[in-house]
């Protein structure tokens, strides 16, 4: 019998001081404010990072010349508790519609006026034989500890 060696999923949290609804709206509607313009995939640059507000909406930015490059697409809207997104940025930092892992995000109360925001990104064994490096670059100070602690920033202000 073969064994598979899975990657684990990232997790981060952060705790943001503010209300539930604030923290999610600021996630999902505010992302341009917080999101690293270096975090980008289009060959102009970023002047807005945008999650349409449904199950099925686009994950997209918005380059300075007017032109979207799709990140991927909302596969649960649920506000202000949780938010599903399938990633479809493959390892060569490009959109791929043949890849799809999934990034969850859970907004849970955490004390007075305080939210705890969980992050997931899971299914990285799709990124195949690159998914180690995709995980550790996912996982390190500019991955998705980076970005929540830029939104949390963003959140409290």
């Amino acid at each position: 019998m073969t064994k598979t060696i899975v990657p684990a999923p990232v997790r981060k949290s952060v705790q943001v001081k503010a209300p539930v609804p604030r923290a999610f709206e600021v996630f999902t509607q505010r992302m341009s404010h917080w999101w690293k313009p270096s975090h980008s995939i289009n060959a102009s640059p970023m002047v807005a990072a945008i999650i349409e507000p449904c199950a099925g909406g686009r994950w997209f930015e918005r380059g300075a010349d007017g032109s979207e490059c799709q990140w991927g697409r909302v596969l649960v809207w649920e506000p202000p508790a949780r938010l599903v997104l399938a990633w479809q940025i493959n390892a060569q930092w490009q959109f791929d519609t043949e890849l799809v892992t999934e990034l969850e995000i859970r907004f849970l109360p955490d004390g007075d006026g305080m939210t705890r925001v969980d992050l997931e990104h899971r299914h990285l064994e799709r990124f195949g034989d690159k998914a180690a490096a995709v995980r550790e670059s996912l996982d390190s100070p500019e991955g998705w500890g980076g970005l929540l602690a830029a939104f949390a920033g963003q959140a409290e202000a």
